[in-house]
């Protein structure tokens, strides 16, 4: 493995670069740094394992220096795929020192499932941005090799849509939902406090256990220990029914809809449609299932009300109040009707979130007017450069050049201003997380590489 002070020399956890050729060097050397043979960890800190969507975004920053890795880094994730098709949300490695994570493979016991691989997995999913990153990873560094890798993706790729659209469409609207807050990607947004709030679960369920994640990060900056037990209550709930999904609504107490989820599943269609045509599959389908998605999203999780969408609880059939950066998610696709676009714009654009041709201050990931914004916390009111990617590739898609100029500029300072964090401050920019973090460092080499 590359340690990461031998990439320009330039030491990941050291002073900020202020130029791009320095912001590129140091994006390099955390990518290096976090390499664990067939796949890259999140960090070395808290992470020590393969997450899903992770390895999507980080996979683009591979296409732009070693398009083998990035390719391996999805045929690493997806062949720990379930038979029913779902994507695992952590791949747990076997090398790692037992206990250095929780939940770890104990915990979850993958095992009690019906066509669970034989390396030990969570029983979650998580935002199915992987055509997505697959697609543009092609479009980064097309070659004989990487048309190959797509081959081996795209049956991969299609099963996991059928998941999700099958049996994971609780509502019956052609619409995914998700069976806990981490299948959502932003763990504590206070988009699911309202969900949660049902869940039955007391703080005391965690003496059992062993926090991880406390003691690599700040306790103010992370979840509550009553929502992390809430997160054990579900998790245990799933695991109950040996991770089924048959019969879900009367017996597991959190049902969402989510806006991001439903987003990425449906840009992976269009994602899809382009991998089809590069392997020699009909695409029609693909854009048929992308169109449905997108009406569904609008029909179900688009308010008029407050123009922006919101997560629907499937428990209560109502839309979830809070104005998060999910609800600007939506505009990444590329057949979101121009009402929609010119509504989410407004939004975005509006004091909850500030996004300008020049912006002051970062994205954040929570209505910052809100009284329970929090600038400190995990999702509930950091910025992330994730969340800020996929809102800057609607941007593009949707022809709003200077708005996404603007943002790029934004996410570019973050990492000049603290380095590859996890997250940031959503006023100061100061780091906040772990630092060299993965999908900062991909994402940031995206970013500087498209202009």
């Amino acid at each position: 493995m590359t340690g990461p002070s031998t990439m320009a020399g330039i030491d990941p956890g050291g002073t900020p670069p202020t130029g791009a050729a320095e912001l590129r060097a140091l994006a390099v050397a955390t990518l290096e740094g976090n390499w664990e043979h067939d796949h890259t960890v999140p960090s070395r800190t808290l992470y020590p394992h393969q997450w899903s969507w992770d390895s999507a975004f980080i996979a683009l920053g591979w296409a732009h220096l070693r398009p083998d890795r990035a390719w391996r880094e999805l045929r690493t994730l997806f062949a720990a795929q379930w038979a029913d098709g779902r994507v695992p949300h952590i791949v747990f490695n076997p090398a790692a020192r037992v206990g250095s994570y929780f939940p770890g493979p104990d915990f979850w016991d993958s095992a009690v499932a019906d066509g669970a691989p034989a390396v030990a997995t969570s029983g979650l999913v998580q935002p199915p941005v992987h055509a997505l990153a697959a697609w543009l990873a092609y479009r980064r560094a097309p070659s004989a090799t990487a048309r190959s890798a797509l081959r081996w993706l795209y049956p991969r790729l299609v099963a996991q849509q059928r998941y999700l659209t099958g049996a994971r469409d609780v509502g019956g609207a052609g619409l995914a939902a998700i069976v806990h807050p981490w299948e959502s990607g932003l763990d504590n947004s206070p988009a699911w406090d309202e969900p949660l709030a049902a869940v039955p679960a007391d703080a005391a369920v965690l003496r059992a256990y062993r926090r991880h994640d406390t003691t690599h990060a700040d306790a103010a900056h992370r979840p509550t220990d009553l929502d992390y037990a809430r997160y054990v209550a579900l998790v245990e709930s799933y695991r109950a029914g040996r991770y089924r999904d048959e019969g879900l609504v009367g017996r597991h107490p959190f049902l969402v809809e989510c806006p991001l989820v439903n987003t990425a599943l449906g840009a992976a269609e269009h994602a899809l449609a382009e991998i089809a045509t590069v392997v020699g599959v009909d695409p029609g389908g693909h854009r048929e299932r992308a169109g449905r998605i997108t009406a569904a999203l609008v029909e179900r999780l688009y308010d008029p009300v407050t123009g922006t969408f919101h997560p629907r609880d499937l428990r209560t059939g109502r839309l979830v109040p809070a104005r998060t950066a999910l609800g600007l998610v939506p505009l990444l696709l590329p057949d979101l009707p121009a009402g929609q676009v010119e509504a989410v714009l407004t939004e975005a654009r509006s004091p909850r979130f500030g996004l300008a041709a020049r912006m002051d201050r970062p994205l954040p990931s929570h209505d910052r007017t809100a009284p329970d914004f929090e600038p400190l916390r995990y999702w509930r009111g950091p910025s992330w450069l994730n969340l800020g990617w996929l809102l800057w590739q609607g941007l593009r898609t949707h022809g709003r050049p200077e708005l996404a100029a603007g943002l790029a500029a934004s996410m570019t300072a973050l990492v000049a201003t603290a380095g590859c964090h996890e997250y940031f401050h959503p006023d100061t920019g100061a780091g906040l997380g772990s630092p060299r973090f993965g999908w900062t460092a991909a994402l940031l080499l995206d970013v500087l590489a498209t202009g």
